[in-house]
C-alpha cells in the first residue's frame, strides 16, 4: 500500500492519452498511482504501476 504522505507530494504527469477536451484527464504518479486530473485534491487510486501499464498497452482498457 502506498503511503498517503507519498500521494500527496507526489509529482504528478498527465497522460498523453487523455481527451482533448478535459473531459477524460487521468493523471499518473511517480509513487504508483492514478487519479483524475480535474480533481487533483479528490482521492487516488494506489496500483501496481508496472502492471497497469502493461495491461494498457496490451489493449485490456479499451472500450469502443
Amino acid at each position: 500500500m502506498t503511503n498517503p504522505h507519498l500521494v500527496s507530494s507526489a509529482r504528478w504527469r498527465k497522460a498523453s492519452h487523455s481527451g482533448g477536451e478535459g473531459t477524460e484527464c487521468v493523471e499518473l504518479a511517480n509513487v504508483g498511482a492514478v487519479r483524475d486530473s480535474k480533481n487533483p485534491a479528490g482521492p487516488a487510486l494506489c496500483v501496481d504501476l508496472a502492471s497497469l501499464l502493461t495491461s494498457v498497452k496490451r489493449g485490456r482498457f479499451d472500450f469502443e
